[in-house]
């Protein structure tokens, strides 16, 4: 975004301008931001410290919050800081860092979202090969390839976006730096860039969205074919976490390419927005932990350790001779 004038700094005009509904609005997105980076944390200190979440799907879910949490930190603090201060502006330079790694990190998403999908896949259909198949190299080799591939889509309408010029506003309809309201207020040719971010879109949502669809139908195709009724229910719990945030992640995109009139345009794009940066990644941890045995159980023996270290504690301080607790162990 190239600015041969003066101009140095955007800024954001935010959700509202009503002061409750700044008040209201501060709150809950602080609450979630707290909510989902703490959830998020969990997940991944568990599938860390766990041999029993040494798996390749809790590899993926390990890579997954830490896009959530990447994802929620690069917009929502931002937006807090804005709201609280009454500071609206944002430099030239805050804005490209902001594209460049939101960008990143819900491209990125997406072609994990997909990997996931693959790997229920092999561990649904293929269950004997399966850790031959999904073994250690190949996963992080995935998550390389998710990374790099999100980077390769991104840089070209970047680098075309590094060429903008802005000379009559500098005004941003939107709470964090977006390729749309970007692209309005810009005084250059933007049809090329337009194209390409449409054609990159359009892309990054189909073939991903192709990859999920292909697993799932092979998925439920094998699925029926068990005898038993409660491998038929567990195999379907093992992937309904992940087809829970598949459809709040597509189902949230979709509205994007729905074309709505230009009066409605701008409020959808920042309502999509605000539930993509700020409520997916608090509700994500909770479905798959909440839906997930093993992390639950795993929880819950963390959980009484951390009480037996603390009652351990206390057994080892000294008690005073009249104290309610020396008296109480007195008479056992």
């Amino acid at each position: 975004m190239r600015n041969q004038t003066t101009l140095t700094t955007f800024i954001l005009l935010g959700l509202t301008d009503d002061t409750r509904l700044k008040i209201l609005l501060f709150i809950f997105l602080f609450l979630s931001y707290i909510l989902s980076a703490s959830g998020n944390l969990t997940i991944i200190t568990l599938t860390l410290i766990d041999s029993h979440l040494k798996t390749p799907m809790y590899l993926f879910l390990q890579n997954f919050s830490f896009l959530e949490i990447s994802f929620t930190t690069a917009c929502i603090p931002r937006f807090l800081y804005s709201i609280s201060s009454g500071d609206k502006s944002i430099t030239y330079n805050a804005c490209v860092s902001q594209l460049l790694f939101t960008d990143l990190f819900a491209v990125t998403e997406f072609f994990l979202l997909a990997t996931m999908s693959y790997d229920r896949y092999v561990a649904i259909c293929k269950p004997l090969h399966y850790m031959t198949i999904m073994n250690s190299r190949v996963c992080k080799n995935f998550i390389l390839f998710c990374w790099v591939a999100a980077l390769i889509i991104i840089l070209p309408p970047l680098s075309l976006g590094l060429d903008l010029e802005f000379c009559d506003s500098n005004i941003i309809d939107h709470f964090c730096c977006d390729p749309s309201p970007l692209l309005k207020i810009s005084c250059s040719d933007t049809w090329l860039i337009e194209q390409m971010v449409i054609v990159c879109a359009v892309l990054i949502f189909i073939i991903t969205l192709m990859c999920v669809v292909l697993s799932y139908i092979h998925i439920i195709r094998s699925i029926l074919k068990f005898s038993s009724a409660q491998q038929r229910k567990k195999a379907f719990s093992t992937c309904s976490s992940h087809m829970i945030v598949i459809s709040i992640t597509y189902g949230s995109c979709i509205f994007i390419y729905v074309k709505p009139s230009a009066k409605d345009e701008v409020a959808i794009n920042k309502g999509i927005s605000l539930l993509i940066t700020s409520i997916s990644p608090m509700l994500n941890p909770f479905i798959y932990t909440l839906r997930n045995k093993q992390v639950k159980s795993i929880r819950i023996i963390l959980v009484a350790v951390k009480k037996k270290k603390k009652l351990s504690l206390i057994s080892r301080t000294p008690l005073r001779a009249d104290s309610p607790q020396a008296i109480a162990t007195k008479w056992l």
